[in-house]
């Protein structure tokens, strides 16, 4: 079962002893933070959790899917989210 931004919220406060504004707040600095970091090319990494980096995309050919016509992609950017061995022995429940 998926769980919200709420339900998380409220879970972390009880876990923590703490109210759910403070929570929200922090959740809010903390994904802030990560925007920029993100937006900068810099890697965060959270040991054992998470990275989250900005990937390049080079400049591609693709196809409409409605026309078949072949158009060009832009270069771009992406975001590339890895789990840490942590969160990867918590989803093969070791």
């Amino acid at each position: 079962m998926a769980k919200n931004r709420s339900e998380i919220v409220a879970e972390v406060a009880e876990k923590a002893g703490t109210t759910q504004a403070q929570v929200n707040s922090v959740l809010d600095a903390l994904f802030q933070s990560l925007e920029t970091s993100v937006a900068n090319g810099e890697k965060v990494t959270i040991p054992g959790w998470l990275s989250v980096e900005r990937t390049e995309r080079k400049a591609r050919t693709g196809r409409n899917p409605q026309t078949g016509e072949t158009i060009n992609i832009p270069a771009g950017h992406s975001v590339k989210l890895s789990a840490g061995s942590k969160l990867k022995a918590a989803a093969s429940g070791k």
